[in-house]
């Protein structure tokens, strides 16, 4: 899955990006290569800027990224290589981001050979033809690669052995439950359980804020094992992205808004055992920030394992296309 994304992020490796630059297209019909620019945070918490520790992460370093591309930002989901380097990121605006993280020492400094390209459904035409958009969620399974259309309550699968992003999406079928989700709120993230673990073969789907009758998010098992269950809501988060660790832990990204209160962000440790269908899920808070530290709309995590053993979390944040949002990309290491 995301902490070991295999056979698809190895072809970012071999892909060469097109030198063609499209700086003022909103989106693209063909792929291109694009320039993107990093400035670096200097601190995670803007009241203290010695502090690095926050729950059970340690924060390493973040970049504010920015592109003359029009198209680059919308960033809602995001899966590396298990070096932390190559990436394929989803936006959702129906587009593809791939390229490199580039570090200096444990430091991200910036983005390299970063190509868009446009999100393809089953007719080789962009999907945004059809109208859909809010291409919000992604998990990898070896050179297979999933993507939740929020508003429109599917899931495309892709195989990117035949052309890498220039693959071509089916619909997968799914569970009555997914196409009753409210619009705007319906499928957010997913995960592709590996082998050894419990669940192997099977993909989750976390809806947004799709409620059950007792007020709680529903989610899906779809394929090997199917049913739904529930995430247990409280203090109004809602689901914005998941994340398999390599130890077969389950991370949840949560985040909230509200006028009054701004944005609120946090991720809960899930024991991957608890979830069955019919079941309701819980786990302890591990992250929590606010306004005070910096945070914008964070929709994306994944993790990956140093050559020392250190768990690294990856975050992304989707700016809406908005002039008062950021596309942040923030790193910290879990201490476990």
């Amino acid at each position: 899955m995301a902490a070991v994304p295999g056979a698809a992020l190895a072809q970012i490796a071999v892909q060469r990006p097109l030198r063609q630059t499209v700086p003022d297209e909103f989106s693209v019909s063909a792929p291109v290569s694009i320039d993107v620019n990093a400035r670096p945070l200097q601190s995670f918490d803007t009241r203290d800027r010695s502090r690095v520790r926050f729950g059970e992460l340690e924060f390493r370093s973040g970049l504010i990224l920015t592109s003359r591309f029009r198209g680059f930002g919308g960033l809602s989901g995001l899966r590396l290589d298990p070096k932390g380097e190559r990436f394929i990121a989803i936006s959702d605006k129906g587009g593809w981001f791939t390229g490199r993280i580039v570090y200096k020492g444990r430091e991200m400094t910036g983005l390299d050979d970063v190509e868009a390209s446009p999100v393809l459904g089953h007719d080789g035409k962009p999907i945004t033809s059809r109208g859909w958009y809010d291409t919000e969620a992604l998990a990898l399974d070896g050179s297979l690669v999933y993507v939740g259309l929020e508003r429109v309550n599917q899931i495309l699968r892709f195989d990117f052995s035949k052309g890498f992003t220039r693959a071509h999406g089916e619909l997968i079928q799914l569970p009555l439950g997914v196409r009753k989700l409210p619009y705007n709120k319906g499928i957010e993230a997913l995960v592709v359980v590996p082998k050894g673990l419990p669940l192997a073969g099977t993909l989750i789907a976390f809806s947004e804020r799709g409620l059950d009758a007792q007020g709680n998010i529903t989610a899906f098992l779809i394929g090997r094992t199917v049913g739904l269950f529930s995430v247990r809501r409280s203090d109004n988060f809602d689901i914005s992205d998941a994340v398999l660790l390599p130890s077969g832990g389950l991370l949840l990204l949560e985040r909230k808004f509200s006028w009054l209160g701004g944005v609120g962000i946090r991720i809960r440790r899930i024991a991957l055992a608890s979830i069955a269908p019919g079941a309701v899920i819980d786990g302890p808070v591990i992250f929590e920030a606010d306004l005070g530290s910096e945070i914008d709309n964070l929709e994306g995590i994944d993790a990956h394992v140093t050559p020392e053993g250190e768990t690294v979390l990856t975050l992304i944040s989707d700016d809406n296309f908005s002039m008062i949002q950021r596309n942040l990309l923030l790193q910290f290491a879990l201490v476990e």
